[in-house]
């Protein structure tokens, strides 16, 4: 099985921008979607950005759209979120999660990722 870590969290003005990583160890990334979610304080869990296993495919929450891209990079075994133009609703922990070779209208949906990191914090202040 994979383990997946995130990293590239902090504290950033609005405006600012951030770069998670998702680095997988144990097994090749290669073969897996990844997912970023994220968890405001008092709120669920949100789905923000996926990529396919294949990397030809991605999928945004709307409120993300042209702010945030995630790119994978399988020599690297990392799969990454660039988060641009920040806002104070941005602040949550981002989790990063793998699913072996699901369809891609399985991306956005929780419940096909097995293997999950601990999560890292991004605030953005006003």
């Amino acid at each position: 099985q994979v383990q997946v870590v995130e990293s590239g969290g902090g504290l950033v003005q609005a405006g600012g921008s951030l770069r998670l990583s998702c680095a997988a160890s144990g097994r090749t990334f290669s073969n897996y979607a990844v997912g970023w979610f994220r968890q405001a304080p008092g709120k669920e869990r949100q789905f923000v950005a996926a990529i396919s296993w294949s990397r030809r495919t991605t999928y945004y929450v709307d409120s993300v759209k042209g702010r945030f891209t995630i790119s994978g990079d399988n020599a690297e075994n990392t799969v990454y979120l660039q988060m641009n133009s920040l806002k104070p609703e941005d602040t949550a922990v981002y989790y990063c999660a793998a699913a072996w070779r699901i369809g891609s209208d399985s991306l956005r949906q929780e419940y096909p990722y097995a293997y999950w990191g601990q999560g890292t914090q991004v605030t953005v202040s006003s």
